[in-house]
């Protein structure tokens, strides 16, 4: 419902890694992703088999991850089931993975770390009808997760692999401010806000899901850009429900100044923070 035509979400996401060997095992192993395309440096994942949802680059003479820098947060795998989320969640337990959790009242997430320290979501969204929309604000909250309640909701079922329904649920991006980035996602890109943290973060959606983009300074007020060879986010894709919504994107995002590439039927921009993405129509 959310993450198709009508709404524009977030596709494919492109990290860079120090190690490709050792993220593929992993991604592998402890996240549960298939291989979909394996060439030299990079490696793109998939749910599915057919789509890929991950994709890992090692550039040549890698950089560790920089701190206070612009890019990724996290980005989240949404998960059809709660029970998958018990599954994945005694998964992990088992293998002894560092976690940490939340119930944010749309949604139960747990959050770990990949070997570099890209930050990985792993969540399950609550009935839509039980959200709560002040206006047009949605009601979100970080309480501790029922993780016995979870876990028996998944009880009995190993975790092998990541469920073929699992989609990029969102991504959450470091930015040095708020004013001018707000103006790029909203006015430029057609998202609109639908939680504020404060003067702090912000949180993005289509057609009234929780949010497909979030923004925060927590970590990264007043910082640069990474460099290019660095751990971390090299892009990521936002989904347009067709060539007419992208064209006006187009328009839109050069009124507000942002500079725009179209690559054939793909358009590349930039957020005011250097976070690079693509743009595409979603594949009927």
């Amino acid at each position: 419902m959310f993450h198709k035509a009508p709404s524009t979400y977030v596709g494919g996401v492109t990290l860079n890694v120090m190690d490709i060997d050792r993220s593929l095992q992993f991604y592998k192993e402890m996240i549960g992703f298939q291989v979909l395309n394996h060439r030299s440096g990079a490696v793109e994942l998939t749910a599915d088999g057919v789509t890929p949802l991950l994709t890992l680059y090692q550039p040549e003479e890698a950089q560790p991850k920089q701190m206070h820098t612009t890019g990724l947060f996290h980005f989240a795998l949404l998960l059809p089931k709660r029970a998958d989320l018990g599954r994945v969640l005694h998964h992990l337990a088992e293998k002894r993975v560092p976690i940490g959790s939340s119930d944010h009242l749309v949604s139960e997430a747990i959050y770990l770390n990949d070997p570099d320290g890209n930050g990985i979501e792993i969540y399950y969204d609550k009935p839509s009808s039980t959200w709560t929309w002040q206006g047009e604000q949605v009601k979100m909250s970080v309480d501790p997760l029922d993780t016995k309640a979870v876990l028996e909701e998944g009880r009995g079922e190993a975790w092998n692999e990541l469920p073929k329904d699992t989609v990029m649920g969102h991504i959450h991006l470091q930015v040095s401010e708020l004013r001018e980035v707000e103006t790029f996602y909203t006015e430029g890109l057609g998202f609109e806000v639908v939680n504020r943290f404060g003067n702090q973060a912000l949180f993005l959606s289509t057609e009234g899901y929780h949010h497909h983009i979030g923004l925060n300074t927590w970590n990264s007020l007043g910082g640069s850009k990474p460099s290019e060879k660095s751990v971390g986010l090299q892009s990521f894709e936002l989904i347009y429900p067709s060539n007419e919504k992208l064209q006006e994107t187009v328009f839109n995002l050069r009124k507000v100044g942002a500079e725009v590439v179209e690559e054939g039927a793909i358009v590349r921009t930039e957020d005011p923070s250097g976070n690079r993405m693509y743009l595409k129509v979603a594949f009927v």
